[in-house]
């Protein structure tokens, strides 16, 4: 499932965020790639334990935990600390495919990348390239969203950023572990809730509400690890 999730940061929380990220000292990108993706590779990055990236990290985790579309979606069980990227002059990254396993240099906590996250900073029009191209089983979806929206996906997917060739693309990614292990459960469990909803919100006293609620828990009861 690849979900674009509108609106994740205010317009104003968007402003500061990205005032402090053109203010910040960025380094090789190649600092926090695996040994297939380094080859890949090339951008630039704010080291993990830098002041601002931690700062800003903590309110992209924050705003996660209260969006409803989010939870919903992804059932988070583990957010790894947001990471943040730039590019531009040409820079890109290869198709590669995420690491199963990420280790925090900041907290030292371990999770399984279920999920991959990438949260714009910069409106589309700010810069030429640098979409985010994703091979769904679907097709292949080129992703390039206003700031401050983010795009979530199967971390498992084949990824790449095509060339920036004008401008600057600033975005934060990051990885999820969550409870719901399997993609195809996962969006089962989404669409069932989605529907719920929307019964509900049609007709709350529906008597499905209830049942169809019911069904929803039991699978995640089945499902989830936690």
């Amino acid at each position: 499932m690849i979900l674009q999730i509108p609106n994740v940061l205010t317009v104003e929380q968007t402003v500061e965020c990205r005032r402090l990220l053109e203010s910040s000292a960025w380094i090789d990108g190649n600092a926090t790639a695996g040994h297939q993706s380094r080859r890949a590779k090339h951008n630039l990055q704010l080291a993990e334990n830098d002041p601002f990236a931690r700062e800003i990290g903590s309110l992209i985790v924050g705003v996660l935990q209260e969006n409803p579309l989010f939870v919903s979606a992804a059932l988070p069980l583990k957010v790894f600390p947001p990471l943040f990227n730039r590019y531009e002059g040409g820079q890109n990254f290869g198709t590669h495919v995420d690491n199963a396993i990420r280790r925090s240099r900041v907290t030292g906590d371990q999770i399984r990348t279920d999920l991959s996250a990438t949260l714009f900073f910069s409106d589309p029009d700010e810069y030429d390239g640098g979409e985010l191209v994703i091979e769904d089983t679907f097709g292949v979806q080129q992703i390039k969203l206003t700031a401050g929206s983010m795009i979530l996906y199967p971390a498992s997917s084949l990824h790449h950023v095509t060339p920036v060739t004008g401008g600057t693309r600033l975005a934060s990614f990051f990885w999820i572990q969550s409870m719901i292990r399997d993609d195809g459960c996962r969006s089962i469990l989404f669409d069932m809730d989605t529907a719920i909803q929307r019964l509900a919100a049609a007709d709350p006293l529906h008597t499905s509400v209830v049942q169809l609620t019911g069904v929803y828990h039991n699978l995640l009861r089945r499902w989830a690890e936690v």
